[in-house]
């Protein structure tokens, strides 16, 4: 019993991980399309441009499918932030602009984010029929 409510602890903590990491991409790229407009990423590539403002949507879509526990959420997770870090370790190769430290931290968040997929993908159960692509339940 003790060891059932220590291991739904941690998956809380995972789960908890994964919606904080997504909502600071959330947070930073709303905050740069604040501050600097739709222009704010201009000194980037137009596909680079493109994606980093479509994380203001893919983000807390992210967040929010992990907070009400769906699988869909794992799946998308995982697609974000293995596009996010080849997008980004890309521009910071070939044409600079990005800061080391971010590259690293989000190329960390996206092993935690593997690492951790397999058990979540368990704990969050089935999907609901909908999502299943079930019309009749």
């Amino acid at each position: 019993m003790i060891a059932l409510a220590a291991s739904a602890r941690v998956l809380r903590v995972f789960q908890v991980v994964w919606v904080l990491g997504f909502l600071v991409g959330t947070t930073t790229h709303t905050a740069d399309l604040i501050v600097g407009g739709v222009n704010t990423y201009s000194d980037f590539p137009l596909g680079v441009r493109l994606f980093w403002v479509s994380l203001t949507i893919l983000d807390p879509a992210t967040a929010a499918l992990i907070i009400f526990r769906r699988r869909s959420g794992i799946v998308l997770g995982i697609a974000v932030i293995i596009v996010d870090i080849a997008v980004n370790w890309t521009v910071f190769v070939m044409v600079g602009g990005l800061s080391l430290f971010g590259v690293i931290s989000q190329s960390l968040f996206a092993v935690l984010i593997l690492v951790t997929a397999r058990p979540l993908w368990r704990w969050f159960g089935p999907s609901p029929p909908r999502e299943r692509g079930n019309l009749n339940g």
